[in-house]
């Protein structure tokens, strides 16, 4: 079913909904396509469509507050296993088609001031960063209900894209200047673009990606958070929510459970995908935080690999009667897993759509969008 517009929001802020939500957030791995087609699944089924997901058409808000490189993407070296390519900040990174859909960067640009210095005209605000017909088209589609979304680039993500993890984690420690310089000039650029277009236009969500953990836990801790993060989430949090933005949701994987705190200090009010494999408990932080953060995702996509038995217990704990009070859009916390039968999806489709009170699914209703956004 598509959800409009003011149905997401609502369900999304804890209000009142005659409808729990059931979402694929991000599709198949790369790779299922083929052992599905093996089992026996329709095409329709491999483009999910068959499966009648829910779902709310997104826009996005007409800026652009990231890299902005003229810079296209020069091919190195493809083959039938691999693509190598410089990427816009001129990086070289290498993708494994077969297993992955991200380029893994095989080395970074920047190391001190002076490397940034040279790639933060990339960063810096210009008016030619809005595109107002875009913005035009994203006002007729939101009255008629599409959700607005706005982006902003990643308090931890951006510099590590130009550093890699490691030392954009010593940078916190080592370089402060030079993160701090990173923070502003990215603060800036979003606040500047986003004032203008919040002035013409409802920003519905503003969106985030992050991805600061991993399975054993964040790789920033609070005060890093504090000091670098939170100025800069807090003013463009502060701006769009002023201009009646209702939803802040961050895209982060991995263990976050020790910086939660403070990444709701910062704003957020919204988070995916909700790994269990890692340790993220859906139900237990519905329990400790309640309406203070809205969820996508959170069931195991592992479990898909298992028994319907295992299968039911997984989704009867995620959809438990607390759950189904708003605030959750239910579905698997990342792109299904090779390995995951077709059976098993269409099982864990219908268990779930019947847990959660929705009508069977019918051959006449076709449906799916990505939900991570």
């Amino acid at each position: 079913m598509r959800f409009s517009r003011e149905q997401y929001l609502e369900l999304m802020a804890f209000g009142q909904t005659d409808r729990q939500m059931f979402v694929e957030l991000f599709g198949l791995l790369v790779g299922l396509e083929n052992e599905w087609r093996v089992q026996g699944a329709s095409q329709e089924e491999i483009d999910l469509v068959a499966f009648d997901w829910d779902y709310v058409n997104v826009v996005n808000c007409g800026g652009n507050t990231g890299v902005r490189s003229e810079q296209k993407p020069k091919v190195i070296e493809d083959t039938d296993s691999y693509l190598i390519q410089q990427d816009e900040l001129g990086r070289t990174t290498k993708l494994f088609k077969r297993t992955a859909t991200i380029p893994l960067p095989l080395d970074y640009p920047v190391k001190n001031m002076d490397d940034w210095l040279k790639l933060k005209p990339l960063f810096e605000f210009h008016e030619d960063r809005i595109d107002w017909n875009a913005v035009e088209n994203a006002g007729k589609q939101q009255a008629r209900g599409a959700l607005v979304v706005a982006n902003i680039p990643g308090g931890f993500d951006t510099p590590r894209d130009l550093m890699g993890a490691e030392n954009a984690c010593l940078c916190y420690y080592e370089q402060p200047d030079l993160m701090h310089d990173i923070i502003h000039t990215i603060t800036e650029t979003s606040f500047k673009v986003l004032e203008r277009i919040s002035d013409k236009l409802v920003i519905d969500q503003l969106s985030v990606h992050e991805d600061l953990a991993g399975n054993d836990g964040p790789m920033i801790g609070p005060s890093q958070i504090e000091e670098f993060i939170k100025p800069y989430f807090r003013t463009i949090w502060e701006l769009v929510s002023s201009r009646s933005t209702q939803i802040f949701d961050m895209d982060t994987d991995g263990n976050f459970n020790a910086i939660l705190d403070i990444l709701l200090d910062c704003g957020l009010n919204s988070m995916h995908p909700f790994e269990p494999a890692a340790g993220m408990d859906v139900v237990e932080i519905r329990k400790k935080y309640g309406s203070r953060i809205a969820m996508r995702g959170g069931i195991d996509k592992h479990v898909l690999r298992k028994t319907k038995e295992e299968i039911r217990r997984e989704i009867e704990y995620k959809m438990q009667p607390i759950m189904q009070e708003g605030g959750i859009s239910f579905g698997l916390d990342h792109r299904i897993p090779n390995g995951t039968p077709i059976e098993n999806y269409r099982y864990y489709v219908d268990l779930g759509r019947e847990i959660l009170g929705l009508p069977p699914r019918t051959p006449g209703k076709k449906g799916w969008q990505r939900m991570a956004f």
